[in-house]
């Protein structure tokens, strides 16, 4: 068999292994579980409002909102804290010391996280449906544009995580990439529309992939009418295309060069420093 597809289907393997573990885990289940609580907890309390203009539900506009959020979470976040983790365990040098194991150990990571997105997502529409309305749950389109959304966040935010934890070595760095991605939340319009802030913050949330995965989710299930409150007056469907495929070409060009960067540089002794530190600092 061809090495490079053999790597791929024990990267599958490996992923499906993961899955399984993941899904038996009571701490893990609890952390698919968590959000959905904190959503609902959410859309609970905006009950009363409305969308500023409008008489739309503002916790109707806010479930699709998280649920975008919730994919660039997982593909920029929780990616990049598992490589980060299992640099320090030695899994990465395990990985490397096998053919193609890099490439295995990438494809069973975006196998994991693909799937746990798809599920958290689920997990979180499916009771928040019970407490909103005026969602576009019967359109055919609106079902396809969720998935074209879905898709291409995932490919524009796995290959940065990737990237983001191959570039920190120490688990407790990773709160500096946390404070700025809890800023960008808060300036992407997830949870209010950002029409009414400065002209310049506006312009630094369209940069980055939360805003345009928010937009997407809202443009596959809110009605066409709430459209006029977003940037512009439209969903602007091409332009999350772009921003979001320039995204996903930036990510896959970067990726494998920084993956293989930080694999060369792995070594037992590094491994044993890392645990030796982390001992010291326990202790």
């Amino acid at each position: 068999m061809n090495p490079t597809r053999a790597a791929v289907r024990a990267g599958v393997r490996r992923g499906v292994i993961e899955l399984r573990n993941s899904f038996t885990n009571a701490q893990d289940v609890w952390g698919y579980v968590f959000p959905t609580v904190v959503l609902l907890v959410t859309i609970f309390f905006m009950r009363g409002a409305t969308v500023p203009g409008t008489g739309f539900s503002l916790g109707s506009r806010t479930l699709p909102s998280v649920l975008g959020m919730g994919i660039a979470f997982g593909g920029l976040i929780t990616l990049a804290q598992q490589i980060v983790v299992e640099r320090e365990d030695g899994t990465l040098l395990r990985a490397k010391a096998t053919p193609n194991g890099m490439l295995g150990y990438l494809i069973g990571k975006l196998t994991l996280m693909s799937t746990v997105a798809l599920v958290s997502m689920v997990i979180q529409i499916v009771p928040a449906l019970f407490l909103v309305e005026g969602l576009r749950l019967t359109s055919v389109m609106a079902w396809m544009t969720l998935l074209v959304v879905v898709v291409i966040g995932l490919v524009a935010t796995l290959p940065i995580g990737a990237v983001i934890g191959s570039l920190i070595e120490n688990p407790r760095n990773l709160g500096l990439v946390m404070l700025p991605m809890m800023g960008l939340i808060a300036l992407s319009g997830i949870f209010y529309p950002i029409n009414g802030y400065p002209g310049w913050l506006q312009a630094v949330a369209q940069v980055f992939p939360i805003y345009w995965l928010g937009l997407g989710m809202r443009s596959a299930l809110l009605p066409d009418a709430l459209a006029a409150v977003e940037l512009g007056g439209s969903w602007r469907h091409l332009e999350t295309l772009g921003v979001l495929g320039a995204w996903a070409v930036l990510g896959l060009v970067l990726a494998p060069i920084v993956l293989r960067r930080m694999a060369r540089r792995e070594s037992g002794s590094r491994v044993a420093a890392r645990r030796e530190r982390a001992m010291r600092q326990i202790t």
